[in-house]
Protein backbone atom coordinates (compact mmCIF):
# COMPACT_ATOMS: atom_id res chain seq x y z
CA UNK A 1 0.00 0.00 0.00
CA UNK A 2 1.48 3.17 -0.83
CA UNK A 3 1.96 5.67 1.96
CA UNK A 4 2.52 9.86 2.02
CA UNK A 5 6.07 10.77 2.16
CA UNK A 6 6.64 14.16 4.42
CA UNK A 7 9.82 16.21 4.56
CA UNK A 8 9.85 17.86 7.39
CA UNK A 9 12.21 20.87 7.67
CA UNK A 10 15.21 19.61 5.98
CA UNK A 11 18.38 21.02 6.43
CA UNK A 12 21.67 19.45 5.19
CA UNK A 13 24.94 20.90 4.78
CA UNK A 14 28.08 19.36 3.49
CA UNK A 15 31.47 20.10 5.12
CA UNK A 16 30.52 22.23 7.61
CA UNK A 17 32.89 24.99 9.39
CA UNK A 18 35.25 24.70 6.07
CA UNK A 19 35.80 27.07 3.12
CA UNK A 20 33.98 24.41 1.37
CA UNK A 21 31.11 24.77 3.32
CA UNK A 22 27.49 24.04 1.18
CA UNK A 23 24.25 24.08 2.40
CA UNK A 24 22.75 20.90 -0.07
CA UNK A 25 18.90 21.58 1.54
CA UNK A 26 17.59 24.65 3.49
CA UNK A 27 14.76 23.71 5.39
CA UNK A 28 13.25 21.81 2.77
CA UNK A 29 9.29 21.31 3.19
CA UNK A 30 7.30 18.73 0.97
CA UNK A 31 4.37 16.50 1.23
CA UNK A 32 3.75 14.30 -1.08
CA UNK A 33 0.19 12.59 -0.06
CA UNK A 34 -0.18 9.00 -0.88
CA UNK A 35 -0.48 7.85 -4.82
CA UNK A 36 0.77 11.04 -5.78
CA UNK A 37 3.11 11.57 -8.82
CA UNK A 38 5.26 14.24 -8.87
CA UNK A 39 8.24 15.36 -10.96
CA UNK A 40 11.40 17.19 -9.77
CA UNK A 41 13.07 19.56 -11.69
CA UNK A 42 16.41 21.57 -11.01
CA UNK A 43 19.89 22.37 -12.09
CA UNK A 44 22.94 21.05 -11.02
CA UNK A 45 23.38 21.50 -7.28
CA UNK A 46 19.95 21.88 -6.63
CA UNK A 47 19.61 19.48 -3.87
CA UNK A 48 17.72 16.47 -5.66
CA UNK A 49 20.22 14.22 -5.43
CA UNK A 50 20.80 14.93 -1.57
CA UNK A 51 16.99 14.53 -1.30
CA UNK A 52 16.73 11.63 -3.01
CA UNK A 53 19.74 10.12 -0.88
CA UNK A 54 18.80 11.25 2.45
CA UNK A 55 15.03 9.60 1.90
CA UNK A 56 16.68 6.20 1.05
CA UNK A 57 19.12 6.69 4.24
CA UNK A 58 21.79 7.00 2.26
CA UNK A 59 22.99 9.87 4.37
CA UNK A 60 21.06 11.55 7.26
CA UNK A 61 19.54 15.39 7.16
CA UNK A 62 21.30 17.79 10.04
CA UNK A 63 18.07 18.67 10.76
CA UNK A 64 14.30 17.92 10.07
CA UNK A 65 12.91 14.86 9.72
CA UNK A 66 11.37 11.95 6.95
CA UNK A 67 7.71 10.44 7.51
CA UNK A 68 6.58 8.05 5.25
CA UNK A 69 3.16 6.65 5.87
CA UNK A 70 2.66 6.85 9.55
CA UNK A 71 6.96 6.17 10.61
CA UNK A 72 9.64 8.31 11.57
CA UNK A 73 12.35 7.00 9.16
CA UNK A 74 14.84 9.73 9.43
CA UNK A 75 17.59 7.63 11.24
CA UNK A 76 16.45 4.22 9.68
CA UNK A 77 19.28 2.07 8.35
CA UNK A 78 18.90 2.25 4.22
CA UNK A 79 18.95 -1.62 4.54
CA UNK A 80 15.62 -1.44 6.11
CA UNK A 81 13.80 1.26 4.05
CA UNK A 82 14.34 -0.89 0.75
CA UNK A 83 11.71 -3.15 2.00
CA UNK A 84 8.86 -0.15 1.41
CA UNK A 85 10.93 2.09 -0.80
CA UNK A 86 11.56 0.78 -4.50
CA UNK A 87 14.41 3.18 -6.57
CA UNK A 88 15.18 3.18 -10.20
CA UNK A 89 18.63 5.40 -11.49
CA UNK A 90 19.97 6.39 -14.83
CA UNK A 91 22.76 3.83 -15.12
CA UNK A 92 19.98 0.65 -15.85
CA UNK A 93 22.56 -1.64 -14.38
CA UNK A 94 22.69 -0.13 -10.99
CA UNK A 95 20.60 -1.62 -8.47
CA UNK A 96 20.46 -5.20 -10.72
CA UNK A 97 23.02 -8.27 -10.53
CA UNK A 98 24.07 -8.34 -14.08
CA UNK A 99 25.65 -12.04 -13.52
CA UNK A 100 22.37 -13.57 -12.56
CA UNK A 101 19.57 -14.02 -15.07
CA UNK A 102 16.04 -11.85 -15.20
CA UNK A 103 14.31 -14.32 -13.50
CA UNK A 104 16.61 -14.30 -10.86
CA UNK A 105 17.09 -10.84 -10.12
CA UNK A 106 12.99 -10.56 -10.13
CA UNK A 107 13.43 -13.16 -7.53
CA UNK A 108 15.23 -11.34 -5.10
CA UNK A 109 13.47 -8.03 -5.83
CA UNK A 110 9.98 -10.06 -5.30
CA UNK A 111 11.43 -11.29 -1.75
CA UNK A 112 10.60 -8.16 -0.38
CA UNK A 113 7.04 -9.05 -0.30
CA UNK A 114 6.77 -12.80 0.08
CA UNK A 115 9.52 -12.79 3.06
CA UNK A 116 12.85 -10.85 4.56
CA UNK A 117 14.58 -13.55 5.08
CA UNK A 118 15.15 -15.80 2.12
CA UNK A 119 15.53 -15.97 -1.66
CA UNK A 120 12.47 -17.64 -3.19
CA UNK A 121 11.98 -18.91 -6.67
CA UNK A 122 9.48 -21.42 -7.29
CA UNK A 123 7.06 -22.31 -10.55
CA UNK A 124 4.79 -20.40 -9.19
CA UNK A 125 6.81 -17.25 -8.74
CA UNK A 126 8.48 -18.23 -12.56
CA UNK A 127 4.81 -18.13 -14.14
CA UNK A 128 3.94 -14.53 -11.94
CA UNK A 129 6.93 -13.55 -13.42
CA UNK A 130 6.43 -14.48 -17.30
CA UNK A 131 2.82 -13.19 -16.57
CA UNK A 132 3.90 -9.81 -15.40
CA UNK A 133 6.86 -9.37 -18.37
CA UNK A 134 4.35 -10.50 -21.10
CA UNK A 135 2.51 -7.28 -20.74
CA UNK A 136 5.52 -5.08 -21.27
CA UNK A 137 5.32 -5.48 -25.18
CA UNK A 138 9.60 -5.78 -25.11
CA UNK A 139 10.04 -9.75 -25.27
CA UNK A 140 11.53 -9.91 -21.99
CA UNK A 141 9.08 -12.65 -20.73
CA UNK A 142 11.03 -14.87 -23.56
CA UNK A 143 14.46 -14.16 -21.92
CA UNK A 144 14.05 -15.00 -18.45
CA UNK A 145 16.91 -17.27 -18.49
CA UNK A 146 19.15 -14.52 -20.17
CA UNK A 147 21.76 -12.73 -17.54
CA UNK A 148 20.60 -8.88 -16.79
CA UNK A 149 23.73 -7.67 -18.49
CA UNK A 150 23.25 -9.06 -21.93
CA UNK A 151 19.94 -7.59 -22.36
CA UNK A 152 19.60 -4.17 -24.21
CA UNK A 153 19.39 -0.66 -22.27
CA UNK A 154 15.65 -0.39 -22.53
CA UNK A 155 14.82 -3.84 -21.42
CA UNK A 156 17.17 -3.62 -18.80
CA UNK A 157 15.48 -0.45 -17.66
CA UNK A 158 12.11 -2.21 -18.12
CA UNK A 159 13.50 -5.18 -16.23
CA UNK A 160 14.85 -3.22 -12.91
CA UNK A 161 11.41 -0.94 -13.24
CA UNK A 162 9.52 -4.43 -12.67
CA UNK A 163 12.00 -4.79 -9.95
CA UNK A 164 11.54 -1.55 -8.18
CA UNK A 165 7.76 -2.10 -8.46
CA UNK A 166 7.03 -5.92 -8.14
CA UNK A 167 7.14 -5.94 -4.50
CA UNK A 168 4.46 -2.82 -4.38
CA UNK A 169 6.58 -0.44 -2.06
CA UNK A 170 5.12 2.07 -0.13
CA UNK A 171 7.31 4.99 -2.26
CA UNK A 172 9.09 5.00 -5.57
CA UNK A 173 11.47 7.21 -6.54
CA UNK A 174 13.22 7.70 -10.38
CA UNK A 175 16.16 9.65 -10.68
CA UNK A 176 16.57 10.22 -14.84
CA UNK A 177 15.72 6.90 -14.93
CA UNK A 178 15.02 7.54 -18.84
CA UNK A 179 17.83 9.83 -19.79
CA UNK A 180 20.48 7.34 -20.67
CA UNK A 181 18.59 5.50 -23.22
CA UNK A 182 17.67 5.99 -26.98
CA UNK A 183 14.38 8.11 -27.66
CA UNK A 184 12.11 5.12 -28.40
CA UNK A 185 13.29 2.22 -25.75
CA UNK A 186 12.96 5.86 -23.40
CA UNK A 187 9.18 6.66 -24.55
CA UNK A 188 8.58 2.73 -23.86
CA UNK A 189 9.85 2.96 -20.54
CA UNK A 190 8.25 6.30 -19.59
CA UNK A 191 4.48 4.62 -20.76
CA UNK A 192 5.51 1.67 -18.51
CA UNK A 193 6.35 3.55 -15.92
CA UNK A 194 2.71 5.69 -16.38
CA UNK A 195 1.05 2.30 -16.54
CA UNK A 196 2.28 0.96 -13.39
CA UNK A 197 2.33 3.78 -11.34
CA UNK A 198 -1.42 4.46 -12.28
CA UNK A 199 -2.33 0.32 -11.84
CA UNK A 200 -0.52 -0.02 -8.07
CA UNK A 201 -1.42 3.79 -6.95
CA UNK A 202 2.07 4.37 -5.85
CA UNK A 203 3.63 7.72 -4.56
CA UNK A 204 6.26 8.61 -7.10
CA UNK A 205 8.88 11.33 -7.61
CA UNK A 206 10.17 11.58 -10.86
CA UNK A 207 13.91 13.89 -11.43
CA UNK A 208 13.96 15.08 -14.97
CA UNK A 209 15.38 17.71 -16.45
CA UNK A 210 13.05 17.25 -19.42
CA UNK A 211 10.64 19.63 -19.29
CA UNK A 212 8.41 17.61 -21.58
CA UNK A 213 8.42 14.84 -19.60
CA UNK A 214 7.91 17.09 -16.30
CA UNK A 215 4.70 18.27 -17.67
CA UNK A 216 3.55 15.34 -19.88
CA UNK A 217 3.61 12.53 -16.24
CA UNK A 218 2.64 12.88 -13.06
CA UNK A 219 0.21 15.00 -11.37
CA UNK A 220 1.99 17.68 -9.82
CA UNK A 221 5.91 19.56 -11.00
CA UNK A 222 8.27 21.03 -8.41
CA UNK A 223 11.24 23.48 -8.75
CA UNK A 224 13.88 22.59 -6.48
CA UNK A 225 16.96 25.21 -6.32
CA UNK A 226 19.75 25.82 -3.64
CA UNK A 227 18.01 23.52 -0.96
CA UNK A 228 14.18 25.17 -1.69
CA UNK A 229 11.13 24.76 -3.68
CA UNK A 230 10.72 27.57 -6.25
CA UNK A 231 7.34 26.47 -7.50
CA UNK A 232 4.75 23.76 -7.05
CA UNK A 233 2.62 23.20 -10.00
CA UNK A 234 -0.74 21.61 -9.81
CA UNK A 235 -4.12 21.39 -10.86
CA UNK A 236 -5.26 23.67 -13.84
CA UNK A 237 -1.78 25.91 -13.64
CA UNK A 238 -0.08 22.82 -14.48
CA UNK A 239 -2.25 22.05 -17.28
CA UNK A 240 -1.75 25.50 -18.55
CA UNK A 241 1.76 25.21 -18.12
CA UNK A 242 3.80 24.34 -22.02
CA UNK A 243 7.12 23.09 -21.93
CA UNK A 244 8.30 26.57 -23.07
CA UNK A 245 6.83 28.47 -20.59
CA UNK A 246 8.07 25.95 -17.94
CA UNK A 247 11.87 26.74 -18.81
CA UNK A 248 11.15 30.39 -18.85
CA UNK A 249 9.63 29.90 -15.40
CA UNK A 250 12.51 27.56 -14.80
CA UNK A 251 15.30 30.08 -15.46
CA UNK A 252 13.42 32.72 -13.87
CA UNK A 253 13.14 31.31 -10.48
CA UNK A 254 16.48 29.29 -10.13
CA UNK A 255 18.19 33.05 -10.92
CA UNK A 256 16.09 34.79 -8.63
CA UNK A 257 17.02 32.09 -6.32
CA UNK A 258 20.78 32.73 -7.08
CA UNK A 259 20.28 36.29 -6.48
CA UNK A 260 18.78 36.39 -3.11
CA UNK A 261 19.79 32.66 -1.74
CA UNK A 262 17.64 33.14 1.57
CA UNK A 263 14.38 33.35 -0.75
CA UNK A 264 13.10 36.06 1.15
Amino acid sequence: MSSALFLNNIVKIFEKGTVNEKTALDHLELLVPAGEFVTVLGSNGSGKSTMFNIILGNIFPDEGSVILGEQNITKMKDYKRAYDIGCLFQNPLRGTAPNLTLEENLALAYTRKASRSFFALNRQDSRYFRETLSHLGMGLEDRMKTKMGLLSGGQRQAASLIMATIAEPELLLLDEHTAALDPAAAEQVMELTKRIVEEKKITTLMVTHDMDLALEYGTRTILLDRGKIRMDLSGSKRAEMTPGKLAEVFYSRTRRGRENPSGD
